[in-house]
């Protein structure tokens, strides 16, 4: 039976050719996993991923070698693009002419030209969106919020993302730009839904771009993306949205594909029925591979990581999988063992302690023996009977 959904009543923010919020389809994003720099590549995969059905394609910038490939990609595709910036803001005047919106993180923002304020940094990002006429997203991740708003607000993380981006929705606001989304992002679903409905409630205006970030491998990565979605696109929340999965590059479209049928199961209502213990036992964290991603073996080790670790299934663990310098280090803080993966080897971590830094064929075999530490003491009790 289809759900009567009433939207929230967003602005609209044009991005290309597409609309998002103001009543628009939602729309549907991935994100390109190859190197920018690999030209031939990425328009194979962009392309890939618009012909899934993709209404937005995001690519990742963090040197002017990017900027360059990124000029050529723009020539060679006709698909709607997004770029992510990293910590280095200022690239925003270069890519700004190749693309249609342009996403930075808050947190990210703090960490480059320190003595700089933070509105100063947000005022010449949205001067260069205004100047080549194109949108932005104000991406929020639990992960990398600033350190101020971290001791601020403690262990509510939500409580930190959401101050975050209201924060920085004002600031756009008051430099008179409102071309915007805003983006609210975590691992943990319930998180997301947490933080998206706070933001919701306080600025029902602005679009929201709904994402579980390192949502990891099918199909566990797709039922915590659906869970979360589920209750938001129900309550009317939601404008555009990426199903973040930890895939081969060849299968990115699958992210599409996804999201696109659940969205379809929402309105029609059908829901996935959701165990009472289904966040519970071992939890596997994985980023969706991007251009970032140093050594492409590590779509292989996050695979190999949820093979080895089966058996440990009926522990509260969490283990995260991450392929970058960017994510990696914030994100395997707050997991029990975190594998950041290098260009040459991984750094295994305890917790926020590093173990030490271990090649790709040895790291394996070293993470069994963490994990079977982890299981042994007191915080990875067993939360059911096994077979």
């Amino acid at each position: 039976m289809a759900l009567k959904i009433r939207r929230k009543p967003t602005r609209a923010v044009r991005v290309g050719p597409i609309q998002i919020g103001g009543g628009a389809p939602i729309a549907v994003q991935s994100m390109a996993a190859t190197r920018t720099q690999d030209v031939d590549a990425t328009v194979r995969q962009v392309n890939l991923i618009a012909e899934a059905g993709a209404d937005l394609v995001r690519i990742a910038v963090d040197s002017k070698k990017d900027v360059d490939a990124l000029a050529e990609v723009r020539a060679r595709t006709t698909a709607t693009l997004s770029v992510d910036l990293q910590e280095n803001y200022r690239l925003v005047a270069l890519v700004a002419p190749h693309v249609d919106k342009v996403r930075y993180n808050p947190g990210h923002l703090h960490h480059h030209e320190r003595e700089k304020a933070v509105r100063d940094k947000v005022a010449f990002i949205a001067e260069q969106a205004v100047r080549h006429n194109v949108a932005l997203r104000v991406g929020v991740n639990c992960g990398s919020v600033d350190p101020e708003k971290t001791a601020k607000f403690g262990a509510d993380d939500v409580g930190a993302m959401v101050e975050s981006a209201l924060e920085h929705a004002q600031m756009l606001d008051d430099l008179g730009f409102t071309r915007y989304v805003v983006s609210l992002k975590d691992s943990a679903w319930r998180k997301v839904v947490e933080g998206n409905r706070r933001f919701a409630a306080a600025r029902p205006d602005v679009p929201l771009h709904l994402g579980v970030t390192e949502a990891g491998i099918p199909p566990e990565g797709v039922i915590k993306t659906r869970i979360a979605f589920e209750q938001l696109l129900a309550e009317g929340i939601g404008d555009t949205i990426r199903v973040s999965l930890t895939l081969p590059f060849e299968q990115k479209g699958e992210e599409v594909r996804a999201g696109r049928q659940i969205i379809e199961d929402v309105y029609a209502g059908r829901f996935r029925s959701v165990p009472e213990a289904f966040d519970r036992g071992l939890n596997i964290i994985s980023c969706p591979s991007c251009s970032r991603v140093e050594n492409e073996a590590f779509v292989d080790l996050a695979h190999d990581v949820k093979r080895m670790a089966a058996y440990a299934k009926d522990h509260d663990v969490t283990i995260a999988v991450m392929g970058c310098r960017v994510n990696g280090p914030g994100e395997t803080d707050a997991a029990d063992i975190g594998l950041w993966c290098g260009p040459t080897g991984v750094n295994l971590k305890r917790g926020p302690e590093l173990v030490g830094h271990f090649p790709y064929d040895v790291v394996l075999e070293r993470t069994k023996q963490l994990l079977d530490e982890v299981i042994a003491s007191s915080g990875a009790a067993r939360v059911r009977a096994g077979p």
